[in-house]
């Protein structure tokens, strides 16, 4: 059979013989839209692609050797993660079966399933489709992805909320699409505290406004080597320490392949500092920014009149 999909990077090496596991010819021979064997998990916000990878590799095929199995003509040709597989409603109901999941269970964790608009013509169909580098999936942890792959790979691709930036659990994470490798983060214990805290932080109704602007006013200062830079070289030198691959393997900076995993403990801090703070006129800038630097742990925090945090105090905070 001719691969159009993946690359050799893609391909996982072939698993040992399992008891139970179906080999490529036999699984090929089950009829279209059958419940498969394996029941593979899907992770939080997994790229379709990355899941039926998954998938296809617990059962030794192919991806395009899954779909062909279940019916699903698959065109076009794409690699994770500068690409994502669409499916049409009728493939993602043949792939829901084969997987054994409730199909609105499976939409549920695979955000870019059977998008909204997709034909409901009589064939099953998938295509690839090219992401914007802001839209491509993430490396996943590889001890979660490895629990929920029967062992068969640590290799995965999710689109994370902001709020799941690190597994507290196994201490990875990987911020930058173009790391295909996940960053331990044990040497940092305080990201795994900054999880926890960001959970918190989503109780607030005002949440989702005060990280967006957070995170908007920590990456300015990052750029710009402003405020907490000591800090944050700090911690980018304890990230190369655990991580050499940060610095040999990519052709981007390192410092900006980690700039939002050292800049989340100070991003989080200031955005529950900002959803704090009462909607009043500009007058009390003066305090909010006493207590912003209070609690970044900085005894004061000089702004100049273009500084991010300054507009938003003066002008944009309503």
């Amino acid at each position: 059979m001719r691969r159009t999909d993946v690359t050799a990077r893609d391909t996982a090496p072939a698993a040992p013989a399992q008891r139970g596991v179906p080999t490529t010819e036999a699984w090929l021979r089950t009829p279209s839209a059958a419940p498969g064997v394996l029941r593979v998990r899907p992770l939080t916000g997994e790229a379709t692609a990355s899941y039926v990878q998954r998938l296809a590799t617990a059962y030794r095929l192919t991806l395009s050797q899954l779909l062909d199995g279940a019916g699903i003509t698959l065109t076009g040709h794409g690699t994770l993660p500068a690409a994502e597989l669409h499916l049409n409603h009728n493939a993602a109901r043949r792939l829901a079966a084969l997987a054994q999941f409730p199909l609105p269970h499976l939409k549920n964790a695979l955000p870019h399933l059977a998008l909204p608009g997709d034909a409901h013509g009589t064939e099953a169909a998938a295509h690839w489709k090219r992401l914007e580098a802001e839209q491509q999936p993430l490396r996943a942890c590889t001890l979660c992805t490895r629990h929920r792959s029967h062992d068969a790979t640590d290799t995965a691709w999710a689109h994370p909320a902001p709020q799941r930036l690190v597994c507290p659990r196994d201490q990875q994470a990987a911020p930058d699409p173009r790391l295909t490798t996940t960053v331990h983060t044990w040497a940092v214990p305080e990201l795994a505290a900054t999880h926890h805290a960001h959970q918190r932080l989503l109780r607030h109704p005002r949440a989702a406004t005060a990280w967006t602007t957070a995170r908007a006013i920590t990456t300015r200062w990052y750029d710009h080597q402003q405020h907490l830079t000591h800090r944050w070289h700090t911690r980018l030198n304890q990230l190369y320490a655990t991580n050499p691959h940060l610095t040999t393997t990519h052709s981007a900076s390192p410092t900006l392949l980690a700039r939002d995993l050292v800049i989340y403990p100070e991003t989080v801090t200031l955005a529950v500092a900002l959803a704090a703070l009462p909607n009043r006129p500009h007058r009390n800038t003066g305090n909010a920014l006493r207590l912003i630097a209070h609690r970044l742990g900085l005894p004061r925090l000089p702004l100049n009149a273009n500084d991010p945090l300054r507009v938003f105090l003066t002008h944009t905070r309503h």
